[in-house]
């Protein structure tokens, strides 16, 4: 799942970043209200953390804004005020909880879990593809009940490529996906990556998931089509055209001694 942090404080920032992926999240981080906006609006996010530092003077209309163009998305929002009037209002414009300051972060993700769970448009919260099965809440991953163990970023690649099954994904989408927004595209991440998750999710396992789409990137389909994943064949000569030989020149024959040529 990919997640929104609007927060304006950096340090703060890489605390619920690091712990968020951790989670098994995908966070894109973004420090000003205008960019948050825009971000929210343009990209497919899951969820989206706001703190109410970075709308400082804009006021809540940023809010308004995301929720007028993503009224689905689940938003929490961060406030230093303790006053029950000032989470009205942040409720009130859009957000759909409210957490203050001093932040735990245990606190925080069970907050986000409980948000993806009871969202506006509920999220699949398991993903099933052939004999593969995944709990986007739990974080778990199984293939023929058999539990495969997946780092943070294997467990998110799995994840973009089973929402978007049967679809063919190029690098660039995957790395916007599972990544950020900012990473180097050139990189040749993704394949490492791709290549672990085919030890875990496909060694061992009679059909494989994951297909290779040569010059384009990849897709998740239970068997696949086979031709995707081969090298072009060899162009062999046709039967109604053999190939032709030339005959070998005859050995010369020894003559007898005194014998003309």
């Amino acid at each position: 799942m990919r997640i929104l942090l609007a927060e304006g404080d950096s340090s703060l920032a890489s605390f619920i970043r690091k712990g968020l992926e951790a989670e098994h999240y995908a966070v894109d981080v973004s420090a000003e209200g205008s960019e948050a906006v825009f971000l929210a609006q343009q990209f497919g996010y899951d969820l989206m953390v706001l703190d109410l530092n970075v709308l400082c003077v804009e006021g809540l209309d940023p809010l308004r804004a995301v929720r007028a163009a993503k009224p689905a998305l689940p938003l929490l929002l961060i406030s230093s005020s303790q006053r029950a009037e000032d989470r009205a209002r942040g409720l009130d414009a859009g957000a759909d909880d409210v957490l203050t300051r001093p932040i735990s972060f245990c606190e925080l993700a069970a907050r986000v879990r409980a948000l993806l769970r009871r969202g506006t448009q509920p999220v699949e919260a398991t993903l099933r593809v052939g004999d593969l099965e995944m709990d986007r809440i739990a974080h778990s991953v199984k293939r023929c009940g058999r539990e495969i163990p997946l780092t943070a970023k294997e467990f998110s690649l799995l994840e973009y490529l089973m929402r978007n099954r049967r679809r063919t994904l190029s690098r660039a989408m995957i790395v916007e996906h599972v990544w950020n927004l900012s990473f180097d595209t050139s990189t040749n991440i993704v394949d490492v990556y791709i290549n672990y998750l085919r030890r875990k999710v496909d060694d061992g396992f009679a059909v494989p998931m994951i297909h290779t789409v040569r010059g384009v990137g990849y897709r998740l389909e239970p068997g696949g089509n086979e031709a995707l994943d081969r090298p072009a064949p060899r162009l062999e000569p046709s039967p109604a055209e053999p190939r032709r030989v030339s005959a070998a020149p005859p050995p010369p024959v020894a003559l007898a001694r005194g014998a003309r040529r």
